[in-house]
């Protein structure tokens, strides 16, 4: 199977609200594939899409239960930072669009600075500046 993209779908309770959340950390959208039902999010250098999908919509493409975020997680996205500072300004704006930082920003095995936040909706972000200089071997 020659695979031409890939592509992340989630569950939101308000696309357009999802879509002022994640505009405000600075991402991106398509404003052409972007509706009261939907937006179409770009992610980093190679424009990964992630589609935000009103749950009703998005339930009727699963045929299954959407996961309760505020009980569980399927994923954890990460993202890539350039800077420690870019980490820190990432969970300030997480907080300020009224998200939920629940790993505050720090190092982690001495090569990595990350911190985590909730988006609106409970899904779970990851942001790491990696300083592979530092890496062990």
């Amino acid at each position: 199977m020659a695979t031409k993209q890939v592509w992340l779908n989630l569950p939101v309770k308000n696309a357009l609200k999802s879509k002022e959340f994640f505009t405000h950390l600075g991402f991106t959208f398509l404003e052409e594939r972007t509706t009261e039902h939907s937006a179409c999010m770009l992610l980093g250098a190679t424009n990964f899409v992630v589609m935000l999908f009103a749950e009703d919509m998005f339930q009727n493409f699963i045929q299954h239960e959407i996961t309760d975020t505020s009980k569980s997680s399927e994923v954890l996205i990460s993202v890539d930072a350039e800077s420690r500072e870019e980490v820190d300004e990432l969970a300030r704006k997480a907080k300020e669009a009224g998200g939920i930082v629940y790993g505050e920003p720090g190092e982690n095995q001495g090569w990595m600075y990350g911190c985590g936040f909730c988006d609106l909706d409970g899904h779970r972000w990851n942001v790491l500046y990696m300083d592979f200089s530092k890496m062990p071997q």
